[in-house]
């Protein structure tokens, strides 16, 4: 088939699929709607519940005969040297080509959340750490970096970015999500994709949609939310990541939203998805999604009917392994019980990415064609910077932070000598790693008490851990007040350990009842502010915790969310001034436990008043964080002004450098709209800007703002710019307003259309 027009690079994708689609038996067809997982446990040992149930086993030979749509975690599965990973890989994708009758290998797919989830890959901060950043630029250039890893031990498709809006930060999974608020999550979100489709990698955006939103915080619970929350917050950031970054895959939640499971939800996946945002991806289901139609949903009766409905709905590949798409499918169709039709569609979508991967052509490859490796110089180089630029100096009252070179420090805490403790659960080590005691950890992860040492060598450092994060033993408490006791400052580190599925205190499938610090971390920490020792606390979490308990007792707090290989020398530069501190908040920091949930996006009611007795006023806001330098707003007066629903209109403020020392202020922009025909948040982000400026140096920033950025869903379900009266806060954070423009849109009423302005261009001279 060598002069078949379908091997044709010179010809259109369109025209060569539809000739392979032509030449297709139904068998071959299918074989590319679902993925093969190799090596998945199937004995109730897998990394994820009911996955026994779900992957059986399979005569590889036999399957391969008519094809593969996707070969599924490779590396994440096990662990495994990259370079003979990559040649097992290569190996694996020739006897793919070879044994079917078209030669069309798998599209080989991977998790690369927080860096390649492999043996051996840098494992870079969380995204929420991403979001503390606020710093687009360099959440593009670490993408591009993981693309170029994922490329050079041949895999295609990475599942990540995670784009779920924070709603409730009880949730397991806040650690991969980048913030509480969409033109955050939007913004960094569509940054990650545009670098890692930049390395020619398929980007995967997760969870669409509404996962985030599931009642009570519980991974998979039923979602509630209304039509004007899921338009205005769960949506942005998807349509983000497609028409500014350019993603060509997602991936269909697990959760049903007003009882509609978003894997077989026809609106989501193919009316708004395909017709009114123009996507022409693939739309791929989370891993046994097709089968929990069956399983857990409980809407369709066979595993024939999950992939009907699933298919209909828009979904094109069933991953991780075949369960549904095979022979169920096959034979649902000769039945006449599913048209062939919904195979044809599906089955070219899938062919036309595999065309635009080069996996169509005659000349293509699998074998690597460099030297791997996952873990570079400049990686590390990168991770580093990323991690400092994240961590969040919440409080420093008395400027006790940084510490004096040569003082006596107790360092106390269950995660001051783990290096578990700096990543997340997709990190391999986290993620596969803890399945594997034995093996080395495959990377070097300085923990934040060895980073200390070396941060500080004058210093005279004794260290206890006072208890476990978990366990409800307080033996050691003694020896912790007594360590404090004899020091000079007490920095008590404290936080999550990651995991999945109830093994880790954050994570997939480790939600929380309350904002609590895990197991017995709370008392131990009043029992070390007892002392006149003045205590540093430093975070490293997934979420935020409730910390108002403290707040009049700490000396200072640093929150740093999982910061990657890198975040202990990272932190410890924090603290030892060499790094000058400028993450701000993605997710607010709530006074109490209770109260939840809550994040900043609140209309009136929402907020604290009289009818109620409880006040979820956050103790840090979104957006704070402060630094070792002082900055001074000039220009700041109140500004009155007036344009049209469809005209632009800048802001400017200048910012000056009055402190000692070079440092970054992140500006930020928020709408408040005073009267609208639904009740809006009080305060939603809609710009920003970071600023490094040397001592005495000042810049004028401006926000270039659109109406469009104004826009909301209105009680038509219309998504409008309405005329009236606006203020545009120029502001250190959610709450802290240095500047207002008192904006007034003249005109009729305007539905903005799907090339509306998304985000706010901003410039510094």
């Amino acid at each position: 088939m060598t002069n078949a027009p379908w091997r044709d690079p010179a010809l259109p994708a369109e025209a060569r699929v539809d000739d392979l689609l032509a030449r297709m038996t139904l068998e071959e067809k299918t074989a590319q709607l679902y993925g093969v997982w190799v090596g998945a446990a199937t004995d109730g040992g897998g990394v994820a519940p009911h996955q026994d149930e779900m992957t059986s086993d399979f005569d590889w030979d036999e399957l391969i005969t008519h094809g593969l749509g996707q070969l599924t975690r490779s590396f994440g599965t096990a662990p495994v040297d990259p370079a003979l990973g990559a040649q097992a890989l290569a190996r694996a994708q020739r006897r793919i080509s070879e044994a079917g009758r078209f030669g069309i290998p798998a599209v080989a797919h991977e998790e690369c959340l927080a860096g390649f989830t492999a043996w051996g890959a840098t494992a870079y901060p969380v995204p929420l750490a991403w979001g503390a950043t606020f710093d687009p630029s360099l959440v593009e250039e670490m993408a591009h970096r993981i693309g170029r890893d994922l490329a050079s031990v041949g895999v295609h498709q990475g599942l990540a970015p995670v784009l779920d809006v924070v709603r409730d930060p009880r949730w397991g999974r806040v650690e991969e999500t980048i913030g509480e608020d969409p033109y955050l999550v939007g913004t960094i979100g569509a940054a990650y994709v545009r670098g890692l489709e930049s390395a020619g990698i398929v980007a995967t955006l997760k969870h669409f949609a509404g996962y985030a939103s599931s009642a009570g915080a519980r991974n998979l619970a039923p979602v509630r939310a209304g039509v004007r929350e899921f338009a205005d917050i769960t949506l942005p950031p998807f349509e983000f990541a497609l028409r500014e970054g350019g993603a060509r895959s997602v991936m269909a939640a697990y959760t049903d939203t007003d009882g509609v499971p978003a894997t077989a939800d026809p609106y989501l996946l193919t009316e708004l998805l395909r017709e009114q945002w123009d996507f022409t991806g693939t739309v791929v289901s989370d891993y046994f999604g097709v089968g929990f139609l069956k399983t857990l949903h409980r809407v369709a009766g066979t595993e024939a009917q999950a992939a009907h409905a699933a298919l209909a709905a828009g979904v094109d590949v069933e991953l991780p392994t075949v369960h549904c798409n095979g022979d169920p499918l096959v034979e649902a169709v000769r039945a006449g019980e599913i048209p062939e039709s919904l195979v044809d569609r599906a089955a070219a979508r899938v062919l036309r990415q595999k065309c635009a991967l080069g996996l169509l052509d005659e000349d293509w490859t699998p074998e690597p064609t460099g030297p791997v490796d996952l873990d570079s110089t400049a990686n590390r180089v990168l991770a580093r910077r990323l991690a400092e630029e994240s961590v969040v100096l919440l409080s420093n009252p008395e400027g006790l932070l940084p510490l004096a070179p040569d003082t006596r420090i107790a360092v106390v805490g269950p995660r001051a000598s783990d290096a578990l403790a700096m990543l997340g659960c997709y990190s391999f080590p986290s993620h596969v790693g803890v399945n594997h005691p034995a093996l080395p950890m495959g990377i070097e992860i300085p923990t934040l008490l060895e980073s200390l040492r070396t941060e500080l060598p004058d210093a005279k450092i004794t260290f206890t851990e006072g208890c476990d994060t978990t366990d409800p033993d307080t033996s050691g408490f003694e020896e912790a007040v007594a360590r404090s006791t004899e020091a000079d400052v007490c920095v008590a580190v404290l936080g999550d350990r990651a995991g999945l599925f109830g093994r880790g205190t954050s994570g997939e499938g480790c939600d929380v009842a309350d904002l609590q610090l895990p197991g017995v971390q709370a008392q131990l920490l009043d029992a070390l502010t007892a002392t006149d020792t003045p205590v540093v606390l430093i975070l490293l979490t997934g979420r935020p915790y409730a910390l108002g308990r403290w707040h009049d007792r700490l000396a200072a707090t640093v929150q740093a969310f999982f910061p990657g290989e890198e975040g202990g020398p990272a932190v410890a530069g924090v603290l030892s001034g060499r790094v000058n501190p400028s993450g701000r908040l993605p997710v607010s920091i709530p006074q109490t436990p209770g109260g939840q949930p809550w994040t900043y996006l609140q209309p009136p009611l929402g907020l604290a008043g009289e009818v109620s007795n409880l006040d979820p006023t956050p103790l840090h806001p979104f957006g704070h964080g402060l630094g070792y330098t002082d900055f001074t707003w000039e220009n700041t007066e109140d500004v009155y002004a007036e344009t049209t629903t469809d005209e632009g209109h800048d802001v400017s403020v200048t910012i000056r450098n009055t402190g000692p020392r070079e440092g970054t202020e992140v500006v930020q922009l928020y709408l408040h709209d005073p009267v609208a025909s639904v009740t809006r948040p009080d305060v939603r982000l809609i710009g920003y800007h970071r600023l490094t400026l040397s001592p005495g140096e000042a810049r004028q920033v401006t926000f270039h703002f659109h109406p469009d950025l104004s826009a909301f869903t209105n009680a038509r379900g219309q998504r409008v710019v309405e005329p009236g009266a606006l203020e545009l806060r120029v502001s250190k954070s959610s709450t802290t307003t240095a500047h207002t423009t008192h904006l007034t849109l003249k005109g009729q009423e305007r539905q903005p259309g799907p090339s509306r302005h998304l985000t706010c261009r901003t410039t510094a001279v």
